[in-house]
């Protein structure tokens, strides 16, 4: 496995890749709910059923 150097150098590299990563995780929430009216059209959830608990 690559080690990072404990310098600046290292501290550049990390903070690339954690800005890179970050676009991941972002698009990653995005496309969750991007999917979420599509769930909640699949699966009518009746909101009176909800309300009376049962």
């Amino acid at each position: 496995m690559i080690t990072i150097p404990d310098t600046v150098y290292g501290a550049v590299i990390i903070s690339i890749i954690d800005f890179f990563l970050s676009f991941v995780i972002i698009t990653f929430i995005g496309v969750v709910l991007r999917l979420l009216p599509l769930v909640n059209r699949r699966w009518k959830i009746d909101e009176a059923k909800l309300r009376s608990g049962h």
